[in-house]
Parts: structure tokens; sequence; C-alpha cells
């Protein structure tokens, strides 16, 4: 049983993940895979506050996503007046950047990692983080469905398919990139957040490029630019590698293998069925 309840965890986490970064790559057309940065940083945030003070974890958590939005501004404002493979370049050096900057700072453990951080949940506490990760996940696919399938989505729509033609209307695409790359980036942190608390030690390799790829097959499968599409993604890429599992194949297999599995499904779906698993809705459908 405790085991099933662990992969709803991931699941509520992932479909999260995949969710927020949906609006930022297949909404908001931006092509950057820095996403597990600011998953970082709302858990490193978080897990730092709950170590060194006695902050309420809801404010600690609310804290981590307030840092990650924040931080997203260090990326976009200097980098979003690109796009295409210039933002892809960017997003991998500020990823790769900021992962070394928490590897050598002590106070949130170094390289060795930060531990410490507190139980918050005494009893049955890996179903009450499920619950709590599903209700988050199930929050945001509806924030994200509301928000792309109003006035504001469809300024986003147009901004990812015609930036210049967006602009002849008196709209200011930039504030549209900077707007939902926060936004992502902070359901990111939130989502960080609650990560900490459930595993109760952080270390820099859990953010490494391995996490982009995990989140980027997850959109890719499952359908960029489409509501449920993450959300099939997430749960198919986080059952699939626990099937491999089974098959008891040795530890040095099955890492490389993962990663290798991710990088086919990307490659194979943007060849064979580059909508992806849940194709996007048309404009005049998705009203």
């Amino acid at each position: 049983m405790e085991y099933f309840v662990s992969l709803l965890v991931m699941i509520g986490l992932y479909v999260t993940l995949a969710s927020s970064f949906n609006l930022i790559i297949g909404y908001g057309g931006l092509i950057s895979i820095a996403h597990p940065v600011f998953f970082a940083l709302g858990a490193y945030a978080t897990g730092a506050l709950s170590v060194n003070t006695s902050l309420h974890p809801v404010l600690a958590i609310a804290a981590g996503g307030a840092v990650a939005a924040i931080a997203s501004f260090m990326l976009s404002l200097p980098s979003l007046r690109i796009s295409g493979d210039y933002l892809l370049i960017t997003s991998i050096g500020f990823q790769l950047g900021v992962i070394e900057i928490i590897k050598n700072l002590d106070f949130v453990g170094g390289a060795s990692g930060l531990s410490g951080i507190p139980n918050i949940i005494e009893t049955h506490r890996s179903l009450k983080f499920a619950i709590a990760l599903l209700l988050l996940a199930a929050a945001v696919v509806l924030f994200v469905r509301k928000l792309t399938r109003g006035p504001y989505g469809r300024a986003i729509r147009a901004m990812r398919d015609d930036e210049l033609a967006l602009s002849a209307l008196g709209r200011n695409a930039m504030n549209i990139k900077i707007a939902i790359f926060a936004l992502g980036s902070g359901i990111a942190g939130v989502a960080g957040g609650l990560y900490a608390y459930y595993y109760q030690y952080l270390t820099p390799d859990q953010f490494e490029i391995l996490q982009s790829a995990m989140i980027l097959t997850m959109v890719v499968v499952g359908g960029m630019g489409s509501v449920l599409g993450p959300t099939v993604g997430a749960i198919l890429l986080i059952a699939l590698p626990e099937a491999i599992t089974f098959l008891n194949l040795p530890s040095e297999i099955m890492g490389p293998l993962r990663g290798i599995i991710f990088t086919a499904l990307v490659i194979v779906f943007l060849f064979l069925r580059p909508q992806g698993l849940v194709a996007p809705r048309a404009p005049e459908e998705a009203k």
C-alpha cells in the first residue's frame, strides 16, 4: 500500500511540474528547460526556512514559491528578448550556474545536501502528502484551463504564434512572457516546497538536467498546449519507469535506461505525433 501511495505522491508532484512547464513552453512557446531550477529554488528556500526558523510550513512553502517566481526574473528579463535556440542555450547555462551556486552555499548544505528538514506530519504521512499534492495538481490544471481559455489565454497564444501582430494590436508581448514565466516558475517553487517536506533531504543532484528531460518528455508526450496533455504524460512517465523496475535490472543499467527512454519518447513523438497523446483544442473549441 505504501508503494502505491508513494506513486500517487510522485504523480501529483510531476503533474504540477509538467502543467506549470506547459504554461511556459506549450502555451507561451518559450523554449526553456530551466524549470527544475525553480523547483529546486522553491525546495531549498522552504527547506532552509524550516531548518533555520520557526516559520509555519504553509508560509515556508509560499515563500519557496515566491523565491522561485522572483528568481524567474533573473532569467526572463535578460533572455526573453531572444528566442528559439538562443533562449534554450541561455536556460541551460542558467540551470547549470544556479546548481553550481547551490553546491557552494554552506547554509543550504552545499554539495553534501540539506538535511534536518522537520517532519510536519506524524500520522499517515505519505497518504496526507499524496492528497495534498494531488489537490495541488488538480488546482494547477484547473488554473491553467481557466487562464488559457479566457481573453488572456488568447493573448498568450497570439504572442506565441505571431508576436509582431500582437504588438501591432497594442499588447506588450514582453510583459506576457515575463508574467507566464513567473507564474510557471512560482508553481514549480510551491511543488518544490512540498517536495522538501516530504523527502526531508535535498541535494543538488536531484535537480540536474535529467529532471529537465523528464519534465520536457511529459509535456511533449502528453501534448504541448493541451490542458490535460501534461497530466497524461506525467502519469505515463511515472508509471513506465516503475514498471521497468520489476525487471530487476542492475542499478547501473536502470539509470541510463531511464534517460534513453525519455530521449527516445521525445524523438518518436516529435516525428510521428508532434501534437502528443492529447492534441490541443482549436481556439474556437477552447472558449
